[in-house]
């Protein structure tokens, strides 16, 4: 009999501590490690140029940015859901993503994942706070989604064998479109089906993303039915290679192979049947195979640089083995998204298992034998119309059915934008019970026309930037507060001109002025004036300082602060606003690489060495970020130490 239960998994952990205060105006901090450059766009086919091209992220408003976690791991307690039949057992961690932290075949006693002995967030979400291993749920734009460290609603439903089903659903909040993922074990299956549906509630047409990203060993051979793909690395090209064997003549279906990291998209024929594969040195590991839909398959591998494995020692503990990826997706690559129209939905299949085949055959040197015998392995194992059969009767059958015994609560942000729009979304209930204080002031703007004011003294709440949310904000009566958020909508919006003037009307009356003097310092940053960029940054500082209304806030506006100072010449001041932050924000690693820029800017660069040698970790530091290598080379030629050295492009 299958079963569903709760469970408990402890396992040294980082805390991911409060978000940022600060409304996230500008698009993603790594945006530039996914882009292609303009000569290679004009060689791409041209309905792919219109993928990429798809409704970019201008910011990653509303939802926050989450860089509030550190480095130092204590045993933490993680909630988690167990699914397992005689063949399976399936640890879902509910509370970060609905990730499947495990994939355990219990005939073998086989770990079919890479599943990491450590939960370290670090800076891979598009928002945020990421971490590695299992199988994650990308929804919302090319990035790791920003649910990635979220709570996600869970509870069991009737699978379509009759037995028991988890169903994971939330609101994706940067492309406002509900998801549910159900996942279960049929009795004496090898195989964990997984029906996954994106629903436009809207109207309009949306711009859809989806990528499941399968982290498994390294020490791996990654097959897949193609002989060509796009590869995209941090040197911002989108090439088409043959596969296994790239220009250069290494076989790239074995990670350890490649140099550098980088991504292969993999040019799937259109009939072909959807798979990929991971065996190790016997033959045997993990296979996904999909219903259609699921269009695209990819290898994402870290490389054997030196930038590659500290990546690798960095998500987990130094000497465990390292991961590599293999990801499913709706289009045939991360960079690009697809329209989903208004009412309409994207749904599919996957199936995880075992696969063991003849390893002289699907390790050997013949391409297409290799393909052949794991593809036939596959083919006795889960025929493709079994999957195909299995999808209709959930789709038919179990999608929509209710949940039965809650097991897990996400957001309320799904439970506020179906109490306005009215949206009828059978099987993924939003109720008014998971309101929370975050979307209590909107229920108020939309029950009475008002948006009530924060309590005295305190900042802002949550944005909200939906177009009925900015209608209701536009016709609200016109206080500090409400000048604020309809500003933050309008930038949302790409009306940046009338945003800033909505800043400045709140401004004139703002007894906590922090808030809109930040939202204008970005504005003047992007509309190319950093010298008043600084000013107000350093202006917004000083208010929030005066007041003295939280760690988490100077230390959000310190750092923009300083950066902004440094940025225009001005290390005096910079060095005034950093020695007003409290003792423990400067000891931080990101504060820390700080002072070694003004001292750099002060002329004391045997004092900035000294940072370096005395050791910092910069703890939110960004996928592709080259900043450590670029301040070292400020003071010596000598080799970047290890510890510092995360650049992931060819020198």
């Amino acid at each position: 009999m299958t079963t569903v239960r709760r469970a408990v998994l402890t396992l040294p952990a980082a805390p991911l501590g409060p978000d940022n205060p600060l409304p996230a105006l500008r698009a993603p901090a790594g945006a530039g490690a996914h882009a292609v450059d303009a000569r290679t766009l004009a060689e791409l086919p041209r309905d792919m140029v219109r993928g990429i091209g798809r409704a970019p992220l201008r910011s990653l408003l509303p939802a926050p940015v989450r860089d509030g976690y550190g480095r130092e791991r204590t045993p933490a307690d993680l909630d988690t859901i167990v699914i397992e039949n005689d063949r399976l057992r399936v640890t879902v961690l509910p509370g970060l993503g609905g990730r499947v932290h495990s994939l355990h075949h219990k005939p073998t006693g086989r770990e079919l994942l890479y599943r990491n002995p450590v939960l370290q967030p670090a800076a891979f979400a598009l928002n945020g706070a990421w971490f590695s291993g299992g199988i994650e749920w990308n929804i919302g734009a090319t990035g790791h989604t920003t649910l990635s460290c979220s709570p996600l609603h869970a509870a069991t439903v009737r699978a379509p064998d009759g037995g028991p089903m988890l169903r994971l659903w939330e609101w994706e909040r940067l492309r406002d479109l509900p998801f549910q993922v159900d996942l279960w074990l049929p009795e004496g299956s090898d195989f964990l089906y997984v029906g996954v549906r994106i629903r436009n509630p809207h109207e309009r047409t949306v711009p859809a993303y989806w990528w499941s990203n399968i982290a498994v060993p390294e020490e791996r051979r990654v097959l897949v039915p193609a002989d060509a793909a796009w590869h995209h690395g941090y040197e911002r090209g989108l090439n088409r290679v043959p596969v296994p064997v790239t220009e250069e003549g290494a076989d790239l279906s074995y990670p350890l192979n490649g140099a550098h990291a980088a991504d292969f998209f993999y040019d799937l024929p259109e009939e072909q049947r959807r798979w990929i594969a991971a065996l190790d040195a016997d033959g045997s590991g993990l296979v996904q195979t999909s219903t259609d839909p699921l269009r695209g398959r990819k290898l994402f591998l870290w490389g054997t640089e030196r930038g590659g494995r500290r990546w690798q020692e960095w998500l987990t503990e130094p000497g465990t083995p390292g991961y590599a990826e293999i990801q499913a997706g709706l289009a045939r690559t991360q960079l690009e998204h697809l329209e989903l129209a208004g009412g309409a939905e994207f749904s599919w299949l996957e199936a995880y298992g075992p696969l063991a085949a003849d390893p002289a055959a699907a390790l050997g040197d013949d391409w297409a034998a290799a393909r052949a015998e794991v593809e036939g392995h596959l083919a006795a194992a889960l025929p493709r119309t079994a999957v195909d059969a299995a999808y209709t009767a959930w789709r038919e059958g179990a999608a929509d059915a209710e949940p039965e015994t809650v097991l897990a609560a996400g957001s309320g942000w799904g439970a506020l934008e179906v109490l306005r729009g009215g949206h009828a979304l059978p099987g993924t209930p939003f109720p008014e019970s998971t309101l929370g204080p975050d979307q209590e002031p909107w229920r108020e703007l939309l029950r009475t026309g008002v948006l009530p004011p924060p309590a005295k003294g305190a900042g802002p709440g949550a944005p909200l930037v939906a177009a009925p949310w900015r209608d209701m904000l536009e016709t609200a009566p016109a206080d500090p507060s409400t000048e604020y958020h309809l500003g933050i909508a309008q930038w949302h919006a790409g009306d940046r001109a009338q945003a800033v003037r909505s800043w400045e009307r709140g401004l004139q009356r703002a007894e906590v002025r922090w808030p809109l003097l930040y939202c204008l310092a970005v504005a003047d940053r992007e509309e190319g004036h950093p010298e008043r960029a600084a000013e107000r940054f350093a202006e917004a500082f000083a208010d929030h300082a005066d007041r003295d209304a939280g760690e988490a806030v100077a230390a959000a506006l310190g750092r923009e602060g300083v950066a902004a100072l440094l940025a225009t010449g001005r290390a005096g001041p910079a060095r005034e606003l950093w020695a007003r932050l409290p003792a423990e924000v400067r000891g931080r690693g990101a504060f820390r690489l700080l002072e070694i820029r003004i001292l750099l800017a002060e002329g004391r660069p045997g004092e900035a060495r000294a940072v370096f040698d005395e050791g910092f970790e910069v703890a939110d530091l960004r996928e592709g970020a080259e900043i450590l290598g670029e301040v070292w080379a400020e003071l010596t030629d000598e080799l970047l130490p290890h510890a510092y050295e995360f650049r992931m492009r060819p020198s």
